[in-house]
This record gives C-alpha cells, structure tokens and sequence, in this order.
C-alpha cells in the first residue's frame, strides 16, 4: 500500500465529514421548514435531533470533546495519538460548522499538528 493512500482516504473522509456538517447546519438547523414543524415536540424524530444538537452547540459539547481529544492527542505517543488526533477532528469540524468555532479551530489546529507530527528519532 502506498504511503499517501491513508492521508488521501483521510482527506476524502474529513471532505465527506464537512459537506455533512454543512449538511446539517443549513438543512436541519437554519431551514425555516422547521422552525414551524417544531412547535409541537414530539412530532418528528428530524425535532428531537434539533433540539438535543441545540443543546450541545449550546453547551459547546463537541468543541471541548474535540479539544480533550486534541489535547490528549498530543501527549499520547504512536498510532494511537494518531487516531486521538483524527478522532478530536470528528469532534472538531462539525463544532467548527455549527456556531462554536472560537474553540474548534483551536480543536483543528492542534489535531492537525499531531496528524502531521513525525516520528521522534533517538540519538546518542
């Protein structure tokens, strides 16, 4: 397997991740279809899963998951910092989309740095 095919599915998957964000915000949380349909709670299933994404943009839950996750990332050495670092990026995109990005850059930044940290060689 070549070395860049895991950075290019990568890329591909964080590309799919942001449109479905976008997705999301402009289709389920600022479309004016359902600010009328959601008068009633209970109604639609589409209602629930706004009021609770609400909640979390409110309480900013993926921003601060995503920045433990990029924080811990750092300090965690090897394949699983690695996979730390694309997993605070899961976290880190969507809150980047969804109204909390003054955490989440912090979030993409740092998961990225990880992403692209290379292996620490030992010297004598």
């Amino acid at each position: 397997m070549s070395r860049s095919l895991p950075a290019a599915l990568l890329l591909m998957f964080l590309t799919l991740w942001l449109a479905a964000s976008y997705g999301v915000r402009y289709g389920l949380m600022e479309d004016g279809q359902w600010v009328g349909l959601c008068t009633m709670p209970g109604d639609y299933w589409q209602c629930q899963v706004r009021a609770l994404l609400g909640l979390g943009i409110h309480f900013q839950v993926m921003a601060w998951a995503g920045l433990g996750l990029a924080l811990l990332a750092q300090l965690v050495a090897g394949r699983a910092g690695w996979w730390l670092a694309v997993l605070a990026l899961v976290f880190g995109i969507p809150a980047l989309v969804l109204y909390t990005a003054s955490i989440a850059v912090f979030v993409v930044v740092l998961a990225g740095l990880r992403l692209v940290r290379q292996k620490a060689t030992r010297s004598l």
